[in-house]
């Protein structure tokens, strides 16, 4: 079903452990959002035998996420880019800057109503992009986009695979109201049950 919106776009800062595990902080919002480009790029390889393909093999390699925003705060630019707040609080880039992962999550509004909610694991931010313009006969709104690369994570899920999205439909049958009540609670983390041979 298409989506008609976007909104709620949270990022949780990442703490790893000594093997590289990631630990996720509490989410707090990024910015308002205008919009966000996701895409992917998939690791493939074709074993061919007796004249043709025998095997197909597609993985994810990484992706990137475009985020359109109104406005990126001070304390917003630190966490993302690794920009440093001076005494004075004024938010200072340097070359030397360079942001750590984040995960990242938001929701799209479907046209029945409902939405469609996502966590992104792993992101790792670049320099917001900004484009002025001198105010003419017509207001023209100017805002900043920033790009980050989608990175699997390190955290093995319970299926011991490293996941790099999450994403669940409000009202799909198996979805609790739980799962959507508690979606920026804290960052999602896969779970599955796990069945006991009789």
């Amino acid at each position: 079903m298409a989506t008609i919106g976007l909104d709620k776009l949270f990022y949780a800062k990442i703490t790893e452990d000594d093997a590289g595990d990631e630990t996720y902080g509490t989410p707090v919002q990024l910015a308002k959002a205008m919009n966000a480009d996701l895409s992917v790029e998939l690791a493939e390889a074709t074993l061919y035998a007796d004249d043709g393909a025998s095997e197909i093999v597609k993985e994810f390699k990484n992706g990137t996420l475009s985020l359109g925003v109104d406005d990126i705060d001070a304390s917003v630019a630190s966490d993302l880019t690794g920009a440093t707040i001076d005494a004075n609080g004024v938010v200072v880039s340097a070359s030397e800057d360079g942001g750590e992962p984040v995960a990242v999550g938001f929701r799209a509004k479907k046209s029945n109503g409902k939405y469609k909610y996502y966590w992104l694991y792993r992101v790792k931010f670049g320099i917001p992009a900004t484009n002025l313009a001198t105010k003419g006969d017509s207001i023209t709104f100017s805002t900043p986009t920033i790009e980050g690369t989608i990175l699997r994570r390190n955290k093995v899920d319970g299926k011991g695979k490293h996941p790099w999205k999450a994403e669940v439909t409000e009202g799909d049958a198996a979805v609790t109201s739980d799962i959507i009540t508690n979606w920026y609670t804290e960052v999602y983390e896969p779970s599955y049950t796990t069945q006991t041979a009789n």
